[in-house]
């Protein structure tokens, strides 16, 4: 079984995973896997078309989102955000470290959520996205709150 740590009660990370570990998770009860590393990163590492396979094949769902760290905006944020809504179940995401899945998640998160709340959740995951404050703040600013009574007031 791959190492994974859980963001919430509905999104797991994790590092690269392997054709071997997809019956695994399979079996931990994961519905879908989401891959956000592109392919050809590293020497010796799955391809993502026979990780879709495999994962198919045990009855999970798959998408390849695949980012750059370095270059994560709002839009893949958004389509990360779309996976998880159309996931019919538990998502186990993945990358090299599982940072930049945790990122996308937690861009996501930051408007809905408190950022103090979301970077708890991460550091409790295993990662520190303490850096990413001014954009998860950036991101949670850009939520307009309604007032009550509607838009109109």
């Amino acid at each position: 079984m791959p190492v994974y740590a859980r963001l919430d009660d509905r999104v797991s990370v994790a590092p690269q995973i392997t054709l071997d570990e997809i019956p695994a998770i399979a079996g931990a009860g994961f519905t879908t896997l989401i891959g956000n590393r592109p392919d050809g990163e590293a020497e010796g590492q799955p391809d993502t078309a026979a990780l879709a396979a495999e994962a198919r094949r045990h009855g999970l769902d798959f998408v390849h989102q695949p980012v750059v760290g370095s270059a994560i905006d709002m839009r893949d944020a958004d389509a990360f955000d779309a996976a998880l809504a159309r996931a019919r179940g538990p998502v186990l995401a993945f990358c090299r470290t599982g940072t930049r899945s945790t990122t996308l998640w937690a861009l996501g998160q930051a408007r809905r959520r408190p950022v103090d709340d979301v970077l708890a959740d991460a550091r409790r995951a295993g990662y520190d996205l303490a850096g990413l404050r001014p954009q998860l703040e950036a991101t949670a600013a850009m939520v307009a709150p309604v007032a009550p009574g509607g838009a109109d007031g």
